[in-house]
């Protein structure tokens, strides 16, 4: 198997013809074409609510209300559709609106698979949104033996299986082929197959095509790497299948949780220099994760790059089968030294560092440092899914390497 076939880049027909194109060209290209009317490079931001009508019932070109489509929205939803190699693409004011929208296809009385580690906010909305609506969700480790885990939990009720690769905020992966082919003899909820949904934020497409490995619907948040520079919030769904396209168009039109036009503006613009900054972020996290594994104050480090060692990443081979790159992220946790308890070191270093500021979210070109228990995954606190007290997330940003590590040895020497 080749590498394309391993990351799900087997290059099918895109909606813009670009059949041979890159991935690093493609995020230069997609959805950027010149403006038609002008030629102009930089396409226009349409900053309108609504369009002008030929006649009653007449919209120019199917544009007619801003919360139905918008030029600037459809080239953004066109853009990440190619990058994924996808046929559909829906932008959403957030990834948290974008997991709603995706979550609304399981029914009442219905089941929801959940792997065993998530994103705070999409955990928190599947337990006090979903849950109380009647739709059951269950969580698996599906990072081992996803097809023995799967016979074991799939019902004639399941309707949805939702994975992240890599997961949030414990780094773990998932074989998305193996779990497509687990899923593919199975009947579910209405006497089908599960839909199988794979959050792809932290990977990005530069690193894994889920829809080529199997996924029915690829999740994004854009605010992190897609958009790249912590200055718009952002969600994107893609999928090839157009019954799921339309029952998600209709979502989208008829709760309206849409992006505007300069949201979408700024992620396109982001795009353009996503591959340049997906290889400095991952370049810059294996010397942070090698720098962290290299100390014997430090209790685990996880990194899918990191490949030998006592912390090398418990799925390093699937990492370096299944992804083009390792990512920008970086979690660890502190040991306890000179009567400090590591969550009180993490919490120490978390406020010391000086280059990697103290804040939620990721993927944006400068470096971020949370403690996920206290910050973005304050809502598993007490749960099967909650995180240990002390684990740090780094987001790595692209700032020069040798100041990163610096300023992380540092921290830890001082915490």
């Amino acid at each position: 198997m080749d590498e394309d076939e391993q990351t799900g880049m087997s290059n099918p027909e895109r909606p813009t013809g670009h059949v041979d194109w890159r991935p690093e060209t493609l995020t230069v290209h997609a959805g950027l074409e010149p403006d038609r009317e002008t030629g102009a490079v930089a396409p226009p931001i349409y900053q309108t609510s609504t369009f002008a009508q030929d006649g009653v019932g007449r919209p120019r070109d199917g544009w007619e209300y801003a919360r139905t489509g918008n030029p600037t929205r459809s080239r953004l939803e066109r853009a990440v559709a190619e990058l994924e190699a996808a046929a559909h693409g829906l932008a959403f004011a957030s990834g948290s609106a974008a997991t709603a929208a995706v979550a609304q296809l399981v029914l009442p009385g219905e089941e929801l698979l959940v792997a065993d580690d998530v994103y705070g906010g999409t955990f928190r909305y599947f337990e006090r949104v979903l849950r109380p609506t009647g739709v059951l969700t269950r969580y698996v480790d599906l990072s081992r033996d996803p097809a023995g885990t799967l016979d074991a939990a799939c019902t004639d009720r399941t309707r949805m299986v939702w994975i992240e690769t890599p997961s949030n905020p414990l780094l773990k992966l998932v074989d998305i082929r193996a779990v497509a082919g687990g899923l593919a003899p199975r009947s579910g909820a209405r006497g089908e197959r599960p839909i199988l949904v794979v959050d792809n934020t932290f990977a990005t497409p530069l690193a894994q095509r889920p829809i080529g490995l199997g996924a029915d619907i690829v999740v994004h948040s854009a605010t992190k790497y897609l958009a790249g520079h912590s200055d718009v919030v952002s969600g994107v769904v893609v999928t090839s299948r157009s019954d799921l396209a339309e029952r998600l168009a209709f979502l989208q039109n008829a709760a309206g949780a849409v992006p505007g036009p300069f949201d979408c503006f700024l992620v396109l613009r982001g795009l353009r220099t996503l591959a340049l900054r997906m290889e400095r972020h991952a370049s810059n996290a294996l010397r942070v994760a090698q720098a962290l594994a290299g100390r014997d104050d430090v209790e685990l480090v996880r990194y899918p790059g990191l490949s030998s060692g006592p912390h090398r990443h418990p799925q390093a081979d699937l990492a370096a089968a299944q992804m083009r790159y390792a990512g920008g992220m970086v979690s660890f946790a502190p040991a306890a030294r000179d009567g400090r308890t590591a969550e009180g070191r993490a919490r120490r270093f978390a406020e010391g560092t000086r280059i990697f500021a103290l804040a939620e979210s990721l993927g944006g070109v400068e470096s971020l440092v949370e403690v996920p228990l206290a910050m973005t995954h304050a809502a598993s606190a007490g749960s099967a899914l909650e995180v240990p007290a002390a684990l740090v997330r780094l987001s790595v940003g692209v700032e020069h390497p040798d100041d990163l590590v610096d300023d992380v040895v540092r921290a830890l020497d001082d915490a």
